[in-house]
């Protein structure tokens, strides 16, 4: 069953920005319902089933938020922010190719790991199938307006995959806006009333602004010099581990992972510019590879986590210690599955 949980923040993942509104508003509600079917409530017997349900959804949400560019919004942020400062663009599918075993195994190990720190009393059951396949029939065949979406849906993961070098990601994502409200998926009131969106695109302009600015004035090039000077003589790899490792770390301090992309991703890579043989562009999407796995770190740390933590089935005490277990599977799978791939990859 965490399998299938996993699977459907999955399927979804690449055409939904906000893991807030995707594992939150989407898949939150559906597993929030599971538990109740075999009498697991956060007030009797929360380790029934609820408990390995809740953290299954909220620890899958964190790999496919970095599983795919698309799949998390400070991700775009942070791809702007390396663009801006490197002038190099990070596009859909090199992220996808760089993040994929590490996403892979990842994926694969979430549930199981979950099954065993939290692991239910229930281990086999046909009462879900049978709720599933009412639920299923009650809701009718897909409508027109929803078979339309299914198409533009699957042609925006088309061009973010195969069509980088005819337009990026944002200009993919505005065309298929405007084929929605030509086709009458979606109305310009709908837009206009998406608060959360206009929020983001206003917030991201500014805060990519400030990056570059941060840059324009010095700041950056006088903190990556005299932090340099400290690093001469220990390897690149070295350097690149333990600031990736650093750049995860410090989330336990932090409540959002946009004001963490903003904060220190600039600096990050400034000062990798500044220690000799090292390269930036690795150094980059290894950071950045780390923005939705670091989300499973504390029940503040990223968008999903009080909608889960607020189910009542994961206590506070208990949801830091899973974090903490998690966040070292994720961290020590990257560093030792992803560097030396993209050590690989990029050349």
């Amino acid at each position: 069953m965490g399998y299938a949980v996993a699977l459907a923040d999955l399927v979804l993942a690449p055409f939904i920005p906000s893991n807030t509104a995707r594992s939150g508003g989407t898949i939150f509600p559906i597993v929030n319902n599971v538990p109740a079917i075999y009498g697991s409530t956060p007030e009797q017997e929360p380790e029934k089933i609820g408990r390995y349900l809740c953290w299954t959804g909220f620890a899958a949400t964190c790999v496919t938020s970095s599983m795919f560019l698309t799949a998390l919004a400070p991700n775009l942020l942070a791809m702007s922010i390396v663009e801006k400062l490197l002038g190099t663009e990070i596009g859909w599918m090199v992220w996808f190719t760089g993040f994929l075993p590490v996403g892979i195994i990842l994926f694969l190990l979430v549930p199981l790991i979950s099954y065993l720190v939290c692991p239910p009393t229930i281990k086999l059951s046909e009462s879900i199938p049978d709720w599933a396949g009412k639920e299923l029939v009650a809701l009718g065949p897909l409508s027109g307006a929803e078979k339309k979406m299914a198409l533009l849906a699957l042609l925006a993961l088309l061009l973010w995959i195969f069509g980088g070098s005819l337009m990026n990601s944002t200009t993919v994502g505005l065309l298929v806006l405007c084929l929605m409200m030509l086709s009458g998926v979606v109305s310009w009131d709908d837009i206009i009333g998406n608060k959360q969106a206009w929020n983001v695109l206003i917030w991201f302009a500014t805060l990519v602004t400030l990056a570059g600015g941060l840059g324009q004035t010095g700041f950056l090039a006088w903190f990556s010099g005299e932090a340099g000077v400290l690093l001469k003589g220990f390897s690149p790899d070295l350097v690149m581990m333990l600031m990736v490792i650093l750049f995860f770390v410090l989330h336990y301090f932090f409540a959002s992972i946009t004001a963490h992309v903003t904060a220190l991703l600039p600096v990050f890579i400034q000062l990798s510019i500044a220690v000799p043989g090292l390269s930036e562009m690795k150094l980059s999407l290894l950071l950045c590879f780390t923005l939705g796995l670091m989300g499973v770190i504390t029940p503040y740390a990223a968008g999903p986590g009080p909608i889960w933590y607020g189910s009542g089935f994961i206590p506070a005490g208990t949801f830091w210690k899973l974090g903490f277990i998690m966040a070292v599977v994720f961290l020590a799978t990257l560093v030792l599955i992803g560097f030396p791939w993209v050590n690989a990859m990029v050349q």
